[in-house]
This record gives C-alpha cells, sequence and structure tokens, in this order.
C-alpha cells in the first residue's frame, strides 16, 4: 500500500515522509517543486507535482493511494472538504490530518469522511523559534512581547505519531493532543539556545502593538497577525499543560528542546563565526 503525504517538504511533512521511509513503507509525495523536494527528502519517494490547495488536479497523484497525510494550512479550508471527498472516492481508508489549530471545515470533513481517520492536535512546533535566527545570528537578540510557558512540541514527534496512526491499527477515531516532554518560556529557550550556540542571547521585551506591525512587515494581515500574537498573550491551558500522548502512541519520550537546538544551532551562528574549540 502507498501513503500520499501533503505538504511533503512542509515542516512536519518531511518528517512524515522520512518516518514512513524508515519504517519501510512506499510513499508518494506532494510538492510543487520536485526538483527541490529530491534535495530534501529520502531516496525512493515517489514525487508527483501538485498542492492540496487544488484537489482537482490531483487524480493521478491519488490514483492507487490507500492512505492520505494532510497537513491544514493556509488556503485548504474552501478546498479541503473537495480533496477528502476525492481521496475517498479514489481508495483511500486511512487518513491522518494535522489540524490547523481548531476543528474547522477540512478537519470535520476527515471526521465525517466515512474511513479511519486520526486528527493530530499539536500545540506549538519547535520549529516557531527559527523566527529568531535572523535577529540572534545578527544581534545576539530575541525580541518577543510575551514571557509565557509554551510545551513545544518537535515536529519528528508529530510524524512519528502520524506514522503510527496511519500504519497501525487502533487509533481510528482518535484525536491527539501532541506537545513535549517540557513547558518552557521564551526566556528559558534562549538559555537552551546559548547553551547549544555557545553564545550569549539577550531577550529584549517589546509591546503588543510591535509584535504586530513585525508580524504584518512580513505581508499578514492585521487579522490573522491579532490571532497570533493574542495566542501567546493569553496562552490556553493545553498549550502550556505537558501530556505524555507521544510516548504512549509511539512508545518512546517526546523529543526535548535541547535536542531540537542542537539539530538546528548551526542555523542561528553569527556570521562567519567559527565553532568554538
Amino acid at each position: 500500500m502507498t501513503t500520499l503525504v501533503t505538504g511533503a517538504t512542509g515542516n512536519t511533512g518531511r518528517h512524515v515522509v522520512a518516518e514512513l521511509v524508515r519504517r519501510g513503507e512506499r510513499v508518494r509525495a506532494l510538492t510543487r517543486n520536485p526538483a527541490g523536494a529530491a534535495e530534501r527528502l529520502p531516496a525512493g519517494v515517489e514525487l508527483v507535482v501538485g498542492t492540496h490547495t487544488a484537489p482537482e488536479k490531483l487524480d493521478a497523484a491519488l490514483d492507487g493511494i490507500s492512505r492520505l497525510h494532510i497537513t491544514v494550512t493556509a488556503g485548504l479550508a474552501e478546498v479541503g472538504p473537495e480533496l477528502v471527498r476525492r481521496a475517498v472516492g479514489a481508495g483511500v481508508r486511512r487518513i491522518t490530518v494535522v489540524w490547523g489549530g481548531g476543528v474547522g471545515p477540512v478537519e470535520q470533513a476527515v471526521a465525517e469522511s466515512g474511513v479511519e481517520w486520526t486528527r493530530l492536535e499539536p500545540q506549538e512546533f519547535m520549529c516557531n523559534t527559527l523566527n529568531w535566527v535572523e535577529s540572534i545570528r545578527d544581534e545576539g537578540i530575541v525580541r518577543e512581547p510575551y514571557d509565557f510557558p509554551s510545551a513545544l512540541v518537535h515536529e519528528a514527534d508529530i510524524a512519528a505519531v502520524a506514522a503510527v496512526a496511519l500504519l497501525d491499527d487502533g487509533h481510528a477515531g482518535r484525536a491527539y493532543n501532541l506537545t513535549g516532554p517540557e513547558s518552557l518560556t521564551p526566556r528559558e529557550r534562549i538559555a537552551i539556545l546559548s547553551r547549544e550556540v555557545r553564545r550569549d542571547i539577550a531577550f529584549v521585551p517589546i509591546t503588543h502593538e510591535q509584535a504586530l506591525d513585525r508580524l504584518m512587515a512580513t505581508g499578514v494581515p492585521r487579522a490573522d497577525a491579532e490571532y497570533v500574537i493574542g495566542w501567546y498573550s493569553t496562552p490556553s491551558d493545553d498549550s502550556t499543560t505537558v501530556v505524555d500522548t507521544v510516548q504512549k502512541v509511539t512508545g518512546r519520550p517526546a523529543r526535548t528542546f535541547a535536542q531540537w537546538a542542537a539539530e538546528h544551532a548551526e542555523r542561528f551562528q553569527a556570521p562567519h563565526s567559527g565553532s568554538a574549540g
């Protein structure tokens, strides 16, 4: 049987592909840029051109597929239900979906699809820390408006749970809240990064409005920026409370932020800085 992974080079999708390949499964990866994807994904993965936001063009990609992994991203809410309908019509019998932060049209369509499904509800991704790369690399500074804890989860752990749900029985109809093994404030994450990068990193508080302006400067609409910054200003219990779902589903402990930081330390290095001896 073959699994189609949408968003195959994204933050979670590439890890889902790698985990399925590691388990010896046949994987078809949906990507807009097969040449670029070939450099980022394991050998042996079948690359197909397309995007999940254009499901009307995915008949060939869905042909012969028995399992489907979806990551809910911007622009999918309107067309995601059609993607699910076409997938089920093509013979898909098991779906995993990484939610978009709530149960919207796509998540609802998956739950009502009539096939086995599992919804993954990760809290904050550890890779959000990459938003700090430029300011750490250039200035040794992190600027954030709030210093509340977050039970960040490693993207590879989201993928590991997805792979289990796709390949093993017993996960149908389940919604899995996913966190890492600890809840950390930005200052605590900075301290861990400082040790990995071997460089002092300062935390500089900014105002709520400054954080909004910074996000909108990247092209994010104000309403979306308000949602994102508001999420950090009033964190929910789910976003700050550690749960052991990763260990229960995969049989091993969730990866720590220190592990994530070690994997990505080079990206935070100052320009032309060598590693300390």
